[in-house]
């Protein structure tokens, strides 16, 4: 059965009809890579998100799996090198959403780092996350570090450090994982909430869910159930009866999205702020992007806000390192807010709170997992699934295989020989070399069922140019795409890095879906509305 939204009312009879192995809440990467694992190792799963997929925190990270070189100032040897080897095979099982990203550390006068204690920083970094040789840092000169940035204020300036990190697409990595486990097995449904926990005789076999499309209510039975809810697992454990004391800190993280003609940095840039933080700059698609902010946060878990005070503090940090190149509140295109879900760790400031993930067994069976980072989403599942493994060959006698997801292409992660005969096969549809080459980053190996239904639209008369209609007809069929939202935002980050083009083609969007689902005006008006107020939560208060 294909991944496609039309699909929904099979997806719910399977769910409701079957008794699953293991039943996983909450669609973000963690969630994700759990059902992928499980699946791989032959559990049937089901996963349920109540959002869109990676509508939480894994769509609205730093977009780099990295390899959390900040850390050793708290001393997080095994955590830096997990994540720093967990980088390798992200990067060798999705290719196309994973790229090396030479990154300027500068070094600063004052700063919390200094020439000595960042090069034995950096060289301890690369021994403990086995970073190959060809990736290994570069010590710059204040001359070399200038050349490297011209834009970077050189009145405090030492030099710098050149190495490498990689940048991805977080919503899109997500995806690629989830239709991974659906080509598994897996069963996978977007907008379905759990509303409460089902037990038999005081231990959880399953969930009461809510279809949050239209208020349906239906149960889903496994043998065991992952409470994998981010910034929500306070919300799934307080279903349980016996929960465990499982607390979060939540923290808040801001990035803002400029012109990259208003700040043309040459390569991303990591450094130390004001406060003693550290901040990313990173170049993107013709845009120029600046996070995070790290702060407590206790407001609204769906939607968290960007606020002057977020977007004043991030202009403030820019601007002290490019005085020349003055990026102002006007200047901001776009932007996004995150909550990074971690564990409760009372006296210690936002980004001094650890950010291992931590697994709590509640004594009714559920399994909560919560902390962690999205480069070590895969060993995150993997010792959650290891705990399911070992329960079912307690109780029922059978032997589960390990782990085998660091061998697992994701789905669009076979390796692509031919760009040049892509280009050109995309170009008999009027697709210019930038647009194909987009597709290729987006996609990955799975661009030629993009090319196929282009075939089939082409001859086709809509507002909606091919281009877009083409994502969006595969978003649909393939990627359990529900709204003009989970498209512009989580299928192709355009509310973020194209956000005059979602206005451009708003409308014509909206009707080409409202034809597709033959939505009534009222739910196309519902639609039309959720998309204007992310439009102007996106752009901030200016």
């Amino acid at each position: 059965m294909n991944f496609s939204s039309k699909n929904r009312k099979d997806f719910i009879q399977n769910l409701s009809n079957s008794t699953f192995d293991l039943l996983v809440i909450g669609g973000g990467i963690t969630g994700a890579g759990i059902a992928l694992d499980a699946t791989a190792r032959g559990l049937k799963v089901a996963l349920i998100e109540m959002q869109d997929f990676a509508s939480g925190t894994s769509g609205r990270s730093t977009k780099l799996i990295h390899g959390g070189l900040r850390y050793l100032k708290q001393f997080e040897f095994k955590l830096v090198s997990e994540i720093g080897k967990e980088r390798e095979i992200i990067y060798r099982n999705a290719p196309h959403l994973t790229k090396p990203e030479l990154m300027l550390l500068p070094i600063v006068k004052h700063g919390s780092l200094g020439k000595f204690s960042s090069r034995i920083g950096m060289w301890l970094y690369e021994w403990l996350a086995c970073v190959k040789k060809e990736e290994h840092h570069k010590n710059l000169t204040l001359e070399q570090t200038l050349a490297a940035e011209p834009l970077l204020k050189n009145n405090n300036l030492l030099g710098g450090i050149l190495f490498y990190e990689y940048h991805t697409n977080d919503a899109r990595l997500t995806l690629e994982v989830i239709k991974e486990a659906v080509n598994r097995g897996a069963t996978a449904i977007n907008y379905t909430k759990a509303i409460s926990l089902i037990t038999e005789q005081d231990v959880i076999k399953g969930a009461k869910v809510q279809n949050m499309l239209n208020g349906e209510e239906f149960e889903i039975k496994a043998k065991y159930v992952v409470n994998a809810a981010g910034p929500w697992v306070e919300e799934i454990n307080d279903l349980d009866k016996k929960k465990t004391n499982l607390k979060l800190h939540i923290t808040k993280g801001v990035h803002l999205v400029v012109n990259r003609k208003k700040l043309s940095v040459k390569q991303a840039l990591y450094f130390d702020t004001h406060d003693e933080r550290m901040i990313f700059v990173i170049p993107r698609d013709g845009k120029t992007y600046i996070g995070t902010t790290d702060t407590f946060y206790s407001g609204d878990l769906q939607n968290p806000k960007l606020t002057t005070e977020d977007r004043d503090y991030l202009l403030k940090c820019i601007n002290n390192y490019f005085p020349e190149n003055i990026i102002r509140k006007d200047d901001i295109e776009s932007g996004w807010a995150g909550l990074r879900p971690l564990i409760n760790k009372a006296g210690k400031k936002p980004s001094e709170i650890s950010r291992k993930d931590e697994i709590f067994i509640s004594s009714s069976g559920l399994i909560t997992i919560a902390g962690g980072k999205l480069t070590g989403y895969r060993k995150m599942a993997q010792r959650t699934v290891d705990v399911i493994a070992e329960k079912i060959r307690t109780d029922e006698k059978k032997n589960i295989p390990e782990c085998s997801t660091a061998a697992i292409s994701l789905s669009g992660g076979k390796k692509i020989n031919n760009i040049e005969g892509l280009i050109a096969q995309g170009s008999v549809f009027g697709f210019s070399e930038a647009e194909i080459i987009l597709l290729i980053n987006r996609y990955g190996s799975n661009i030629t069922e993009l090319f196929a239904i282009a075939a089939q639209l082409k001859t086709e008369k809509n507002e909606l140019p091919l281009f877009l209609r083409t994502q969006l007809k595969y978003a649909v069929e393939n990627e359990m795409c529900v709204s003009p939202c989970d498209f512009f935002i989580r299928r192709t980050s355009m509310l973020y890095f194209e956000i005059n083009e979602v206005k451009k083609w708003r409308s014509a969007l909206i009707t080409c879906m409202q034809k597709m689902f033959s939505w009534t005006d009222e739910l196309t008006g519902k639609f039309d509305l959720e998309l204007q107020t992310a439009l102007e939560e996106t752009e901030i208060r200016k």
